[in-house]
């Protein structure tokens, strides 16, 4: 129990702790649900274009690494 919750009453020579009640509060699934709906959600447009812009850096990225791998190939080749 925490200490915000707890009130304590003098009555007499004796102090009695009382719960103080709780506010109403939303239910977490109704948060979401608001915050869910100001979410501005990207159209079929854009994940498109999200999408081949990720797949062409992975494939220029995995060229670069290739040709890295080959030229050390290469090199250590070279001397040994």
């Amino acid at each position: 129990m925490a200490k915000k919750d707890v009130k304590k009453e003098k009555k007499g020579k004796e102090i009695v702790k009382t719960k103080k009640k709780k506010e109403k509060k939303e239910s977490f699934f109704s948060g979401v649900k608001q915050e869910m709906s100001k979410v501005k959600w990207p159209t079929k447009k854009e994940v498109l274009k999200y999408t081949l812009a990720t797949l062409i850096f992975i494939i220029v990225l995995v060229i670069f690494f290739v040709l890295i791998s080959l030229l050390m190939s290469v090199v250590k080749g070279a001397f040994n």
